[in-house]
């Protein structure tokens, strides 16, 4: 468990045990709520603690059972060495029952305590009562004990469903930086042949781009702004390379640059309209919208369809699986992601509704005036 689990652990169980004693305090007030003018209803100072003994027979039986048998016995499904065992207990605790009243009658009233002998049946009526209390005090204590189990399996079990998810997430992102890189430098590759200077600048962005994917989408979130200023490079590094029949047009906006987003999530939809959207003979466009307000995110990503071949490697193709996996991860039910070809066109479009997320590493905004519609 993480240290926040670890850290709640204190006060729950100080909360816990604050239950059990005001429970039980509130059993030692009983004797007080029926008192009346009567002699033999009035609370005296032997009756009281008569009624302690007895109360501590039954504290006794409750604990043994919440603190050790119904965990030693009936969690590991033993019940018959469950109920002979409280059949001992029951006995233990009526015998010691019998002498602490002896013995506080005898010591209070200076001589052997001494009562008439009862009948038979009022013995059989006296432990009659003594076993359904007895039972009904077990049964307590077995229905507290299994319903804070339930709680404590519970939480263990969504921390569990908590570690495997960032151990996935992890690994999802360890796939898709390499991934982003493997598709970068196949660009800065073909650049060198046409123009080395050109490829030395775009070296340079290509460090900016690498700093963005190896330190600030390691967070949990980003802002919105950040992460547009990271599409927009992209798009600008992608577009070096382009012929002039290609039409790249990016329309970024939002209501407030720091609207937190998952990091990363819209490159594989961006590198798909490039790997997919571009022909070099023939004229191609690729249409990418991205729109933030109110926490709600619209991205709407249309190109001209030129699928690869099954021999083209570029890419992977693990963009759009990995961001699947990476969206019913972190917005379980919040998200609607649909693509697919319509004609000679390709459309992708997600959108991701307001959630709760962690939040975000606040960065310096990115200007709002940078946004905007390019063309080449």
């Amino acid at each position: 468990m993480n240290n926040e689990t670890q850290q709640a652990k204190p006060p729950a169980r100080r909360f816990n045990w604050l239950i059990h004693f005001f429970g039980w305090g509130s059993l030692l007030t009983f004797p007080f709520l029926f008192t009346g003018r009567e002699p033999e209803a009035t609370v005296t100072l032997e009756r009281y603690m008569g009624f302690v003994i007895v109360l501590g027979s039954y504290v006794a039986a409750f604990y043994a059972n919440y603190l050790y048998l119904v965990r030693k016995y009936l969690f590991t499904r033993q019940p018959v060495r469950y109920l002979l065992t409280n059949v001992l207990l029951f006995a233990v605790l009526t015998l010691a029952v019998h002498f602490l009243l002896e013995m506080f009658f005898s010591v209070t009233e200076g001589r052997p305590f001494s009562r008439p002998t009862p009948g038979v049946w009022v013995i059989v009526r006296f432990f009659i009562i003594e076993i359904l209390i007895y039972s009904f005090v077990i049964t307590i204590s077995i229905a507290y004990k299994m319903t804070q189990s339930w709680y404590i399996a519970q939480a263990e079990r969504k921390e569990l469903e908590r570690s495997r998810s960032e151990a996935e997430l992890k690994n999802l992102k360890s796939q898709l930086n390499p991934h982003f890189l493997f598709n970068t430098l196949n660009n800065i590759y073909s650049l060198i042949d046409i123009s080395p200077a050109k490829a030395q600048e775009v070296v340079h962005e290509l460090s900016r781009l690498l700093r963005y994917v190896l330190y600030d989408s390691t967070q949990p979130v980003v802002t919105i702004g950040r992460d547009m200023d990271f599409i927009r490079n992209y798009v600008e590094l992608m577009r070096i390379r382009l012929p002039g029949h290609v039409s790249v047009r990016t329309l970024l906006t939002y209501s407030s640059p720091d609207i937190p987003v998952a990091p990363l999530l819209f490159i594989a939809l961006v590198e798909n309209a490039f790997k997919h959207g571009v022909s070099n003979g023939r004229p191609s466009f690729i249409l990418i919208e991205i729109n933030a307000s109110g926490g709600a995110i619209d991205c709407r990503i249309c190109n001209s369809c030129f699928p690869k071949s099954e021999s083209d490697k570029s890419g992977s193709g693990i963009g759009l699986s990995n961001l699947r996996r990476r969206l019913d991860l972190l917005y379980p039910g919040a998200y609607t992601f649909t693509c697919g070809r319509e004609g000679d066109e390709y459309r992708c479009e997600l959108k991701l509704r307001p959630v709760g997320l962690p939040g975000p590493v606040m960065h310096e905004p990115v200007a709002p005036g940078d946004s905007g519609t390019t063309s080449r």
